[in-house]
């Protein structure tokens, strides 16, 4: 019992001294509370301050409150039983300004700086911001950029931050060079690039700036260059970006590292699932033994087995290519394996970073969606897809793990561009004269991935509006929907004996059935108006006298017509293309109501193969044909006109059947068929370098256009004979072709071979346009 006692005695002895520490421990507090003195502050209370130094050393006290950023100064001391805060207020920025800034508005700088209005001033932030402004500068051409910063005092504590500005002049690209390259020069790798040197049009481009994340995008398609003409081991293996203050500009040097020509060797499927047989799955397969070797065809193929075996059943599916080279022989094995993958699904998936563009119109690139099963495959289309599209400088989608081991979220990373453009386009030709064109476009219109079009042109013999409308995904699925208005109006010349305006609207709808083949429906309504002036209708041994097939033709005319558009295209570039195939077959019917009666097929093959380094070899083949539908006539408007479109050395309406009722006229009546062929070579002109973007070419055309269908014999028995030869006509010649900044020119001259009685040639054409 004693000993129970004693115990107790002791546990209340520490309870009570613990009681006592903790006491004084709150009267101490309270006391430090009360003898922290505050002096020199105005606008921050005294009792925010003493919430930084209560309870700590003065030396860290001093440091919390330099660290609350309020205040410039700050001394902490001891006097006495007190502890003696001095500090000095920092100013308070009024506002932000600029000066001398021509290039970046402020309303663009501002958002990018630390220094904000109503927060208080710090020389560190703002510091901090005059570098900021130079790097922006620096990353728009104006490497010469120089920055300062000052402040303008004003009453009660406030102060104007000023950043002045000098932009200097413009700093471009004055040089990109490679080293380690065998098989490509470097101006073929430039050609590649999209940034480009600085040249006497640089006052035209903005792609002669030098951007750290434009020049990791270029090095990635310098990659994928060299993979798709099989160089699989290439690598880059150093880049070095200096700024050159003799030639103010910047010079990049890229080191690359080719590695061998790769074609490929045996191509085998692994099919490791029962149910899925390897020979059905050999005809979705691209890549072929013996050719060089494609890493986009290795893509495509993975693409179009991972769906073959999604379509069978197998959501899970995983196809992956192993690829076993063989230096010696130089070839690549490809085995396409197929098997089951992990059971992983698509907890979520975050847009990030689209300020603009509404996130169905990016989630709509994707196969699959939420709760859907990951694919590697499919989620590397979408991002090929989404940069493709045009709206965004940059795409990246990336995944991390769930909270369940079974889940995975997806990431999509996008940083929205411009998409509106507004152009005045001016050129010339040989057929229309002069001709200008004013156009508004945008391609994500309100950030909804449609696209839209309004144009007016005008021109010594023509003038006309188009508008346009696109859906690219009509009713949530992948079928793009359009519409386009138009007008147009031809004067008569001695090629067109008849003014013509036409006047309608179409409505189209087109399917993609692969990434490289689809089919547009279309619905056409349209009305034709002809009208022959006085000068064309009488006799006139200067300009000649209209057919009586244009006169019976006079005034206005319906069509109405239904078609299709079956398009193949494998180009590997679509405005400067080197290799692959475009292909368009077009079959309409008129006359489901209108005036007109009619079917009409045809047809445009042109082939693209890089023959030597930078020498492009184009074959061009094209065909058409056009019957009356019941016992009527076709109409002669319905007939094809064709000149230099299909054999350069000819005028517009040069060619075909011709009414030679009179000695002094020759009217072009078209034809019902027609076919032609071409082929030209398009090569680099010696000693002129490539950044002017001048190319010469030579060419050799052949075609004819036959079979006038149209009346012969009109009201009083007036008849008229038609001069329908069906000889091959042919030229040679060369060409000239600038890719220039004002938009792409061209300057034909044609050598005709052979040619029929009545044809009108014409040696030398200029095509061109501009944009601005």
């Amino acid at each position: 019992m004693s000993m129970t006692v004693e115990r107790r005695r002791r546990a209340a002895k520490r309870t009570s001294v613990a009681l006592a520490a903790l006491m004084a421990t709150f009267t101490v507090s309270e006391a430090l509370a009360q003898q922290v003195v505050v002096r020199g502050n105005s606008r921050i209370d005294d009792e925010t301050i003493r919430a930084y130094v209560t309870g700590v050393s003065a030396e860290e006290a001093r440091r919390n409150l330099v660290a609350t950023g309020f205040f410039s100064d700050v001394r902490v001391s001891r006097q006495g039983g007190q502890l003696v805060v001095n500090v000095v207020e920092n100013n308070v920025v009024n506002r932000v300004a600029f000066e001398g800034n021509r290039r970046l508005q402020s309303e663009a700088l501002i958002p990018e700086l630390q220094t904000r209005a109503r927060q208080p001033y710090n020389p560190a932030t703002v510091a901090a911001d005059v570098e900021r402004i130079q790097e922006i500068y620096r990353r728009t051409g104006r490497a010469l950029a120089t920055v300062s910063s000052r402040i303008v005092d004003l009453p009660d504590g406030r102060i104007d931050v000023v950043f002045t500005v000098d932009e200097g002049s413009k700093t471009g690209i004055r040089q990109i060079s490679f080293t380690g390259n065998e098989a490509f020069s470097d101006g073929r790798l430039r050609d590649v690039m999209t940034s480009t040197e600085s040249n006497f049009l640089s006052f035209l481009k903005t792609t002669d700036v030098y951007d750290p994340d434009r020049l990791a995008a270029d090095l990635e398609l310098i990659r994928r260059y060299y993979l798709r003409k099989g160089y699989a081991d290439f690598r880059v293996v150093g880049t070095d970006v200096r700024f050159d203050e003799q030639r103010e500009g910047y010079v990049i040097d890229i080191a690359v590292e080719e590695g061998q020509l790769y074609r490929v060797g045996n191509v085998d499927i692994d099919s490791r699932i029962a149910d899925v047989p390897t020979e059905e799955l050999r005809r979705r397969v691209l890549t072929r033994e013996g050719q060089v070797y494609d890493a986009t065809a290795v893509e495509r193929t993975l693409v179009d087995l991972t769906t073959e075996v999604a379509r069978r059943g197998y959501a899970f599916a995983q196809v992956r290519p192993a690829g076993e080279r063989d230096p010696a022989a130089g070839v690549v094995n490809i085995t396409y394996i197929v098997e089951e993958g992990p059971r992983v699904y698509i907890e979520r998936i975050n847009i990030r970073g689209n300020t603009r563009t509404r996130d169905y119109v990016i989630r709509r690139e994707l196969d699959l969606g939420e709760g859907d099963p990951y694919n590697k495959v499919l989620i590397d289309r979408a991002e090929r897809r989404l940069n493709n599209l045009g709206f965004f400088e940059r795409v990246r989608i990336s995944n991390e793990p769930s909270l369940s081991p079974d889940r995975v979220i997806l990431n999509i990373d996008v940083e929205d561009r411009p998409t509106g453009s507004f152009s005045i386009a001016g050129g010339y030709s040989t057929a229309d004269g002069f001709i200008g064109e004013v156009s508004l476009s945008e391609a994500n219109f309100l950030g909804r991935g449609q696209a839209v079009r309004i144009a007016g042109s005008w021109g010594e013999r023509t003038s006309g509006f188009d508008f346009s409308f696109t859906e690219p995904y009509f009713l949530g699925y992948r079928l793009s929907a359009g519409v386009d208005v138009f007008s147009r109006f031809s004067e008569a010349s001695n090629t067109g004996r008849y003014d013509s305006r036409t006047t309608g609207g179409t409505l189209r709808f087109g399917v993609p059935i692969t990434e490289q083949f689809s089919v547009t429906a279309r619905y056409s309504l349209y009305q034709q108006d002809l009208d022959i002036p006085v000068i064309f209708r009488d006799n006139n041994p200067a300009n000649g006298e209209a057919s009586l097939a244009l006169k019976e033709a006079e005034g206005e005319t319906l069509t109405s017509l239904v078609g299709l558009t079956f398009t193949f295209n494998s180009l590997d570039n679509v405005r400067n293309p080197r290799e692959g195939l475009y292909a368009e077959l077009r079959p309409e019917i008129a006359g489901l109501g209108g005036d007109s009666e009619f079917f009409r097929i045809t047809a445009d093959a042109r082939y693209y193969h890089e023959i030597f380094e930078d020498v492009v070899g184009i074959a061009r083949v094209q065909a058409g044909h056009i019957a009356a539908l019941g016992s009527e006539d076709l109409r002669i408007l319905d007939h094809f006109f064709l000149g230099p479109s299909l054999v350069r050395g000819f005028r517009p309406s040069g060619i075909g059947p011709r009414d030679v009722s009179s000695a002094d006229v020759a009217n072009a009546l078209g034809g019902t068929t027609y076919f032609g062929g071409s082929l030209e070579v398009q090569f680099p002109l010696p000693l002129v370098p490539r950044d002017f973007g001048f190319r010469g070419a030579v060419f050799a055309d052949a075609g004819s256009l036959i079979d006038y269908e149209g009346r012969r014999v009109f009201s009083g028995g007036q008849t008229i004979v038609v001069d329908d030869n069906d000889e091959i006509r042919s030229s040679i010649g060369a060409s000239l072709l600038w890719a220039s900044p004002l938009g792409p020119l061209r300057f034909d001259y044609a050598y005709v071979l052979s040619q029929a009685d009545g044809d009108r040639t014409q040696a030398f054409r200029f095509s061109g346009g501009t944009s601005f």
